[in-house]
């Protein structure tokens, strides 16, 4: 079973919940050493000063914030604890949300909260009553010595817990993308667009994806293991779909995922030319048949 990596309280009201934190996820990332090229010797960083290049013990630095370039305020560690926040073992709820009010912009680390001995029932009497009100509990404790926000509810039986970004923490669209100034969608390549997204549609099953390029990158690392030689390939970006050929796209975009070919529309034909093709063709034919004779 999973350690704890932190005990408290769910406190709201008079109500105390004990309750234990482990971690919801368990990232699998590929990590890689740095070697010397020539011999693969291990290479290992120091901690030198920028003014003579000596290496600097660990217990002989400090923490400097720079108000300038190259002026820096220093903070001392008994400064820092001074202000620490407070390491209390509460986790309070501030105020109880809907899940839709909060945009997921917000949410940062996920975490799982299980009922500490003795608590299983007030955990349980919990997790019931926020389930049946379809409520999110807003809150606030103390991990690591840092203040974190976080965002309580249910799911399957137990209590998910994901810590939150503070408001001044995200950055506004506004002050990365200037304004968009574009011709309005004209209504065939929205009914378009909205027949992709359609036919897209589906339900949600997390095991169907699949992380391919750690997947990809550990074949390379296995092939290489065992001594085979490995062709780079160069890949091109994509590029931008331009405006004239937006519904172009979609069609053909439409076509792939229904598992058809794009092509061009048949025109249409007249009723009476076939019957004339008919015809001629049989008159042909019974001439050809007359001259054979």
């Amino acid at each position: 079973m999973a350690r704890a990596i932190w005990s408290g309280s769910i406190s709201f009201g008079l109500l105390n919940v004990p309750v234990k934190l482990y971690s919801a996820v368990s990232k699998k990332s590929v990590s890689f050493r740095e070697l010397r090229e020539s011999d693969s010797s291990r290479v290992r960083h120091k901690r030198v000063a920028e003014a003579d290049g000596e290496e600097v013990d660990y217990g002989d630095i400090v923490k400097g914030y720079e108000i300038a370039p190259e002026q820096y305020v220093v903070i001392t560690r008994d400064e820092l604890e001074e202000i620490d926040p407070k390491k209390t073992r509460a986790i309070e709820i501030q105020d109880f949300v809907d899940l839709d009010e909060i945009d997921p912009i917000y949410f940062d680390h996920p975490y799982y909260l299980g009922p500490d001995k003795g608590a299983e029932k007030a955990y349980a009497l919990l997790v019931k009553a926020m389930d049946d009100s379809h409520k999110v509990a807003v809150a606030r404790f103390v991990l690591r010595n840092k203040e974190n926000l976080a965002a309580i509810r249910p799911m399957d039986g137990v209590l998910t817990m994901a810590t939150m970004r503070f408001a001044d923490e995200v950055v506004s669209a506004d002050e990365i993308i200037d304004t968009i100034d574009a011709e309005a969608p004209k209504k065939k390549e929205l009914d378009m667009a909205k027949a992709l997204i359609d036919s897209l549609a589906g339900e949600f099953d997390a095991a169907s994806y699949r992380d391919e390029y750690r997947e990809e990158l550990l074949a390379l690392i296995e092939r290489k293991a065992k001594g085979e030689s490995i062709v780079s390939t160069t890949s091109e970006a994509p590029e931008p779909t331009k405006a004239p050929d937006l519904m172009a796209a979609l069609e053909e975009s439409l076509a792939a995922v229904k598992g058809e070919e794009a092509r061009s529309k048949p025109k249409p034909k007249s009723k009476s030319k076939p019957a004339a093709k008919k015809s001629s063709s049989g008159g042909r034919s019974r001439s050809k048949a007359k001259a054979a004779k």
